[in-house]
């Protein structure tokens, strides 16, 4: 399955944009990221296992913040990082 990767994170997918993982949820496919690029999940994950707040998911076109939400092979993901400044 593709996975986009917003730019802010893409020093730990050697600046790709977008890469392959596996898994049948959400949370396994972040599991995979991780183990492809080592700290990747504890940036979108927080440590009680929730996705940390400015952080979204779309699985095809829909937003999710449930980690146990399926994914296709067919499918796409979009990680989004939420952007602040002042």
């Amino acid at each position: 399955m593709q996975v986009h990767i917003p730019t802010p994170l893409r020093s730990y997918t050697g600046e790709q944009a977008a890469v392959t993982a596996e898994g049948t949820t959400v949370a396994e496919l972040l599991a995979d990221l991780d183990r492809q690029f080592p700290g990747l999940r504890f940036r979108v994950v927080d440590e009680q296992g929730r996705l940390r707040r400015h952080m979204k998911v779309f699985v095809d076109q829909d937003s999710v913040r449930d980690l146990d939400t399926p994914v296709t092979e067919a499918g796409e993901v979009t990680l989004m990082q939420a952007l602040s400044g002042g």
